[in-house]
């Protein structure tokens, strides 16, 4: 089967609950084999997004589309081509990982022998084979969240939704997940992340949206939305500076010795910047750039930190 350009697109998406609404008309293309990243503070519509997308949640109006097909009227194709990984642990306590995901594997249509086959495949990929014949109450958390990913992996769909995959768990889990996801990614699996964490979308996602009060206010690659909407700062330490210097047509601080200037383009201003302050008979000691993050981005635009 030819897949469309786009393995998610969503148009004029709205959702009401009681009166309020949570998505405000929301358009949104990810692209197949794409790393995309959805960022917002808690309750921007993110969790409504997925659950839209996986079923979970009826829309009021607009549509979503799988690989070109209805979430609502082709729901059995759009289903299959989705592996979840919801933000909230949900298992059954009584069975081992291994039933678990042959159990799930089963769900989606598999035979006994291939849910076998996929689920020692599985339970390999995500370092779990030790633990396939223990129960969830035995687990860690960052082994109970592996086994989520997991679940969300064991009929092999082309499309991976991780809704804060990584919450909870330590820096070397987390890194192992990121190495894992990454070769997924690779493999040509089309990933949808939500996460609180922006080294994490900075580190993995080809592509960010940010949402935040149920609209989409920003969308681009981590670079491109830095270099289009962040500021970077040029400091200088400068000698011999006179209180009757000025540097024209530009907003500057002094402290001290040490002037800092902010910049939309660091690479072309700190020549120029230093060209200006020798011209008015001052010395430059050191120069230094402090560029913005994803974060201050982040900030920025929605006067929220990401986990506010």
């Amino acid at each position: 089967m030819t897949h469309p350009e786009h393995a998610i697109q969503i148009r004029a998406l709205k959702k009401n609950y009681d009166g309020f609404q949570a998505l405000k008309g929301i358009d949104l293309k990810i692209s197949e084999g794409s790393f995309f990243g959805l960022l917002g503070p808690n309750g921007a519509g993110k969790t409504t997004t997925i659950g839209i997308l996986t079923g979970l949640v009826r829309l009021t109006s607009g549509e979503a589309k799988i690989f070109g097909k209805d979430v609502v009227r082709d729901f059995r194709f759009t289903r299959k081509s989705v592996g979840l990984s919801p933000q909230e642990l949900n298992f059954d306590p009584f069975f081992t990982i291994r039933d678990l995901l042959t159990l799930q594997a089963g769900y989606y249509g598999l035979a006994r022998t291939l849910a076998r086959q996929r689920t020692a495949e599985v339970l390999d990929l995500l370092g779990l084979t030790a633990k396939a014949d223990a129960k969830m109450r035995e687990l860690s958390g960052g082994m109970k969240r592996r086994v989520q990913i997991a679940k969300a992996l064991i009929h092999d769909p082309p499309i991976l939704i991780l809704d804060e995959p990584t919450a909870g768990v330590d820096i070397e889990l987390r890194h192992m997940l990121w190495h894992h996801l990454k070769e997924m990614n690779r493999s040509g699996k089309t990933i949808l992340l939500t996460t609180h964490y922006i080294e994490e979308a900075e580190k993995l996602c080809s592509d960010i949206a940010i949402i935040d009060n149920g609209s989409i206010i920003a969308e681009g690659s981590p670079a491109g939305l830095i270099n289009s909407l962040g500021k970077s700062v040029i400091k200088l330490k400068v000698r011999d500076w006179k209180t009757s210097y000025a540097l024209k047509n530009r907003e500057y601080n002094l402290t001290g010795n040490e002037l800092t200037v902010r910049t939309n383009n660091s690479v072309k201003d700190m020549p120029d910047l230093i060209s200006a302050v020798i011209a008015l008979g001052a010395g430059v000691e050191e120069a230094r750039v402090y560029n913005s993050s994803l974060e201050d981005v982040f900030v920025q635009l929605t006067g929220k930190n990401i986990d506010d």
